[in-house]
Order: C-alpha cells, then structure tokens, then sequence
C-alpha cells in the first residue's frame, strides 16, 4: 500500500540532533490584523545576512511596528531556501516581517520564513506551523538566516534546524503550505514559550494576509514542533483560543515536549544537557526582567563567564562547551533557587497546561528521554484530559531516547496532522498508547524510503510537492 506521507518526516528526526527544551504556556486575548495595503515584495538577497547584520529588516521602527496590529505585515523578500545552505530547494519562498506582542504586551517586530509548492493546489491551501528547535541566543542561529542559500548556519554550530528540515520537506511534499517562525524572537528568548506562542500564531496570520501564499479564510492549519520547537508548539496550542481564536487551527502535534521548566531543569543537573539548559537559561533572562535582574545580581562570577561565552553560539558549540554543569550551583540563594520569588514566577509562567487547547493535540514522549524527563508529559497529558472535551492521543516510546524519539515519531505525527487538515475528525477523548518502539510500525519503513528518496531528489532541483 502507498505510503501517503512523502518527504522528510522521518529524517528530519536527524534534526533533533539536540534539541533543545524547557517550557510552556501563556494566555492572552488580541486583536486579528487589520485589513491594509499590500506590502512591495522585494527580491531575494544574493547574500543572506543574519539580523546581527540586517537590521533594517529585523528591526524596523518601533513606531511603524507600534501602529501595526499583530499579524500585519512590516515588510517581505523573496529568499532562496536551501538544503544545509547549499542546494535549492525547488519551492516560493518568501520570509516576513511582521507585527507580533511580547509577553508584557509590547509591540515587538518577528520574522516568519514561508515555503509553498509550485503551482496550485486542490483545494484550499493547507499550512502548518512548523516550530524548528533553534535552541541559541543569536540572530544567525534563527531559521530565517540558516534555511537560505549561501548562509553559514550550519558550518557554524546550528545542525538541528538543517536536520529537521528533512520533516518539514516531506510536508511540503504533502503539498503543504509552511510557516517557519522565528519564535525566539528578536532578543533571542529561548525556551520562552509564551513568547514564541504570540510570535507563532501571528506568523499564520501574517501568512494567511500574504497573498502569494494563496491561502484562505478555510485554509486548515496545523501546528508542529519536537523538544525546542514543542515548548511553542504547545504554548501556541494553549493560547490560540484568547490569543488567535480566528485562526483555523485543525491540530497540533508535538513531541519532547518541555512541559515543565522546573523538572526540565532539575533533570539535567549535573548531566551531558547541562550546558544546553544553561543557555535556555539565558534565553529567559532576554524577555523576562526581573528574572535577568535576579540573575545578575546572584549569578556567580563563574556562572556569569560561562553565560556570556554561550550567549553567541548556535546549538552545537553551546551544548558540547562544558557539559556536566552544576547551573544551581552558579546561583547564591538561601535554598534551592528555583524557589526564588523570581524563578518560581517565570517557571509558573512558562508551565504547560493553564488552559486545554481547543484542537486536538497527538503528543509522542521517550520513556527513555536524557534530556526531557517523561514524568511531567504524563501530567500534563493527565491534566488536559481532565477536561471532557479534550481529544489527545498520547503515545510513550520505551526504547527510543531523545533524537531517536523524533526519528521514529515524526512520520506518525505528520499522517495524524494529514488526517486532521483533510477534514477526518479526531477521535474524541484521551487514549495513551504504549510501544516499544515508534520504528516497529509497519508504515514507518516505507514512509522512511520514501523520505530518503524525496530528499535526494531535492537535492538534485526536483520540484517539492507538485500537483498536491
């Protein structure tokens, strides 16, 4: 039987490399974009440049950013998408600028990167949200710089965005629409999920606004993300209901999912993902203050070193420096810091599961995940299902670690999301699923095949996702 999953989903678990981690959720009600004139489109830059070195484009006036409503659009280019920055790929891309709101309210300036098939599709245009794990604290670890030709991403340190590429090509084999946001947002705020939340959710409306795209007001969406990209995935989730409650949200698939900040951190005390979850720690200080004052005031001079010398590197370079971290042991407080009145705001903050999502949501966690303990998916799934009207499928790998999880979860998450954007209603309730292995099913090796086969056949300039 033909597997209808095509493309990337499988491999793209290559992406997970490490991704990265940490937290959660964050409600609040605004306003769709206004209707407006359309933005010059201009062409795509021979040379891409990160925001470090293209302000113009990341960091428009505030004034003009001010007077936008979230979701409408500042500016757009044309790019040239590429595989690990070399080889073209064969689609329309664009990236956006666009209005967005930080977690206090403020009006801040995002970049969403826009990939499509050729040529019409049947029906209306599907998209999905894909949140890539960035896992850094600089401007040219963000998608929107490592997805274009000729950029230097991934020779210096961002692997996992190129790797979980392969997932996002096998979507737009399915002839899907894609919106690939720079969720961290202008300060670089890792692991600060409602953040990226708002950044995400009005990257689709800014996409929908966007008329190449040629999506519509019955255009379905979907959202997806694993480990670094899950903690907005489920963030956007939680908040499409007050946030973006006219967005055509069909589904949201995630996986490795940071529910928790503060088991996410205990976990990796003293461990190998020590180092990543240092630099997650900084990149909450970048959007909340009063967590970055408490830091800088408690904050060892050890702890301070280490920080600054992670806060300019991508993913690869800022895990391996220095692993085996003891990060509570940086910080001077009476206790357990995570109880400091600062600390214990942003983790409450940031937790999963203040709200169940409106959509139906398939999660897939590792039993033997090193890097997100399983114990707090399984209460955040416990406290979703409370709710009578909540539709999750929950399935645990017990073989699989971190990375592996993604490799053989993906191509199920990807059919469940086709299922949902070709109209097949979810089943209703809760079902949690035990196997030893997402591999073992009997559709993951043909969708693997198929996916390996696609990707080659992209890299030598075949069109992606025609005639879907």
């Amino acid at each position: 039987m033909k597997f209808p999953i095509r493309a990337r989903t499988v491999t793209a678990a290559l992406a997970v490399t490490i991704t990265g981690v940490l937290l959660p959720v964050a409600p609040t009600a605004s306003a769709a974009p206004s209707a407006s004139a359309p933005v010059p489109v201009a062409p795509a830059p021979m040379i891409p440049l990160p925001q470090e070195l293209d302000r113009s484009f990341y960091e428009p006036p505030a004034a003009t950013v001010a007077a936008a409503s979230p979701g409408q659009i500042l500016a757009a280019r044309r790019i040239h998408a590429a595989t690990l920055g070399l080889a073209r790929l064969n689609v329309d891309a664009w990236q956006l600028s666009y209005r967005s709101t930080d977690t206090r309210g403020k009006p801040l300036a995002a970049v969403t990167t826009l990939l499509k098939p050729r040529g019409a599709g049947k029906g209306p245009r599907k998209v999905v949200s894909m949140q890539l794990a960035e896992d850094s604290t600089a401007g040219y670890c963000a998608p929107s710089y490592v997805l274009q030709q000729w950029s230097a991403g991934p020779a210096v340190g961002q692997m996992v965005i190129p790797a979980e590429m392969v997932i996002a090509q096998g979507m737009l084999a399915q002839g899907w629409a894609l919106s690939l946001p720079d969720h961290q947002g202008p300060k670089h705020a890792y692991a600060a999920g409602p953040l990226g939340a708002r950044i995400t959710l009005d990257g689709l409306r800014a996409a929908k606004s966007f008329t190449p795209m040629g999506l519509s007001e019955q255009s379905p969406m979907a959202l997806y993300g694993y480990s670094g990209g899950a903690i907005v995935t489920g963030h956007a989730a939680e908040l499409k209901q007050t946030y973006a409650p006219e967005l055509n949200v069909v589904g949201a698939a995630q996986g490795g999912v940071p529910a928790d900040l503060r088991a996410v951190l205990n976990y990796a005390q003293h461990g190998a993902t020590s180092g990543l979850i240092l630099a997650a720690i900084a990149g909450l200080a970048n959007e909340y203050d009063d967590f970055a004052r408490f830091l800088d005031r408690r904050l060892n001079p050890e702890g301070k070193l280490l920080m600054a010398a992670k806060r300019p590197l991508c993913v690869g370079h800022t895990s391996m420096l220095l692993p085996f971290l003891n990060n509570k042991g940086f910080i001077s407080w009476p206790g357990d810091p995570l109880d400091a009145p600062a600390v214990e705001r942003v983790l409450r903050e940031t937790k999963m599961g203040a709200s169940v999502p409106d959509m139906p949501l398939y999660i897939w966690q590792s039993q033997l995940d090193e890097i997100i303990p399983v114990g707090q998916v399984n209460t955040l799934v416990k406290t979703y299902c409370r709710d009578p009207e909540a539709s999750v499928r929950y399935t645990r790998d017990h073989l699989s670690e971190h990375i592996l999880a993604e490799i053989a979860g993906a191509p199920a998450a990807v059919l469940w999301l086709k299922d949902r954007l070709d109209g097949i209603p979810a089943d209703p309730g809760c079902t949690t699923h035990d196997v030893l292995s997402k591999a073992t099913d009997a559709r993951w090796w043909p969708a693997f095949a198929e996916t390996v086969g696609a990707n080659v056949a992209a890299i030598f300039g075949a069109q992606i996702g025609r005639g879907k």
